[in-house]
């Protein structure tokens, strides 16, 4: 199975909706926590070219963007390949 990484802060709802999501396709994740954390804030908007919004998930290091996009990305069946991806 693929390693998928949600940053996230505590008071964010599509953070929970993302999550949401991974839970009901029995999909593992970690979850790094930028509330409080200029740090590793900045090492996400690094990561992401610029995006300094949450939640932004990784999948194999990939990043795929927030809640919408892994909710497109569902629907239209490509989110379940690159989750069997184990690259």
């Amino acid at each position: 199975m693929a390693r998928v990484v949600i940053y996230r802060t505590v008071y964010c709802p599509y953070c929970d909706m993302a999550k949401r999501l991974f839970d009901s396709l029995g999909v593992e994740y970690e979850q790094i926590d930028v509330t409080e954390d200029p740090e590793t804030r900045a090492e996400l908007v690094q990561r992401t070219g610029g995006k300094r919004t949450v939640p932004q998930i990784f999948i194999n290091d990939v990043p795929v963007g927030g809640f919408t996009d892994i909710q497109a990305l569902q629907r239209s069946g490509e989110l379940e390949r690159m989750l069997a991806d184990d690259a």
